[in-house]
């Protein structure tokens, strides 16, 4: 009996330096040893009651088998009714809108159809560490621009974007608002970036899977938006963060046709569909449940402000969060000069999981900041705060 042998040292190659994820590590860390979990961020409480209800009826009605590749109508119809009513963009549900298995999923599809090997894609550093895990499976090549703080806020050196496109720049990958450091990106830093796709004939892959949860007077601006953009720009964002219904890995992107062909060609063969049932229950969300969204954003605008002063107290650098999930802070006024070791200590003397920044960056711009979560219950984020103070000890 003959076998075949297939070569996999050249996808072991890309993959050189991906292992576990941070958040995984930093989950089984907190459950193992019944810290606080401030690290991966998903909320500890479920979503609209009804919309929990809808997915239930809707698997007891028999809603459990393949769905269609594309997405379920009902659910293509309310993602493209979304963009049009909030952002005044037309999307034809019918070959410009993908239901994908979360954002994630999206991305993967996306860059795998899009990024050649040798390609390269430009990301923003501190990036989520799934786009450098996918960027090096589809063998392009990644090249980071830095946010930096100004002010109470993180961004970027316009002259930095400009320097990092070479000829063989095929993408940029753009995801605000931004994880992990809150910032959203306004008009003048989005304008800078579909100037530099126009000039060079990029194509703009944005995630935006924070869309509804910005805080204070941030507003977020879809790229597609501006000028010359959507018909150069995949945009990507999901249910999970919007109706706290995480685990539901339902996603979905908007996108002019040929793109929204290329990556389903892709995605035929990563899960070719799934999720039936909380199709349904999404595309009802999507209509009936904004005023819940609205709510969690009002919640999460305290979370974050009651643990950014718990992170102050403590003798933290705190940057106030524009929005997401998540607060970003400086562990250099407690003597530390490296996020990990600071980690380490906060496990250690507070009983508080959370993430050393520097495996969001490629360069060391990272090494001195920790992200914290808030996406808690208030109880939680109270505890939370009464730990901090034992770091400084």
């Amino acid at each position: 009996m003959s076998r075949v042998t297939v070569n996999i040292d050249p996808l072991v190659a890309r993959m050189q330096g991906f292992g576990t994820t941070v958040f995984a590590e930093m989950t089984a860390l907190a459950i193992r040893t019944g810290a606080v979990n401030l690290g991966q961020g998903f909320p500890d409480t479920d979503g609209p009651a009804k919309l929990l209800e809808t997915a239930a009826e809707a698997i007891l009605g028999g809603a459990n088998q393949y769905p269609p590749g594309p997405g379920l109508p009902e659910l293509r119809e309310a993602v493209a009714a979304q963009r049009a009513e909030r952002y005044g963009l037309a999307y034809d549900p019918d070959g410009e809108v993908l239901v994908t298995v979360g954002a994630t999923e999206a991305i993967a599809a996306t860059l795998l159809a899009l990024a050649d090997v040798g390609d390269e894609v430009i990301v923003f550093e501190p990036y989520y560490d799934s786009y450098a895990a996918i960027i090096a499976l589809s063998g392009a090549v990644r090249r980071a621009v830095t946010l930096r703080p100004s002010g109470d806020r993180f961004t970027f050196d316009p002259d930095e974007l400009r320097a990092a496109v070479t000829p063989r720049t095929r993408l940029i990958l753009l995801n605000s608002p931004h994880n992990p450091t809150g910032t959203v990106f306004d008009r003048g830093e989005l304008e800078v970036i579909a100037e530099v796709c126009r000039e060079h004939d990029l194509v703009a892959v944005t995630d935006e899977v924070y869309e509804y949860l910005t805080f204070d007077d941030a507003e977020h601006v879809p790229l597609a938006t501006l000028p010359g953009m959507r018909e150069r720009t995949i945009a990507i964002s999901s249910a999970g963060k919007t109706f706290s219904v995480t685990g539901w890995k339902t996603g979905w992107l908007t996108a002019p046709p040929e793109y929204v062909r290329a990556a389903q060609t892709v995605k035929q063969f990563l899960t070719f569909t799934a999720s039936a049932p909380y199709q349904r229950a999404v595309a009802y969300a999507l209509r009936s449940e904004l005023d819940w969204v609205e709510a969690l954003r009002v919640s999460l605008q305290a979370k974050r402000d009651k643990l950014t002063e718990g992170i102050q107290a403590a003798g933290l650098t705190a940057l106030r969060a524009q929005g997401t999930y998540f607060v970003q802070a400086d562990v250099r006024p407690l003597g530390f000069a490296d996020g990990r070791d600071f980690c380490r200590a906060l496990h250690e003397r507070a009983g508080i999981v959370a993430i050393p920044a520097q495996v969001f960056y490629d360069s060391d711009a990272g090494d001195p900041y920790v992200r914290f979560a808030f996406c808690k219950r208030d109880e939680v984020i109270d505890d939370a705060r009464d730990r901090l103070a034992r770091i400084a000890v």
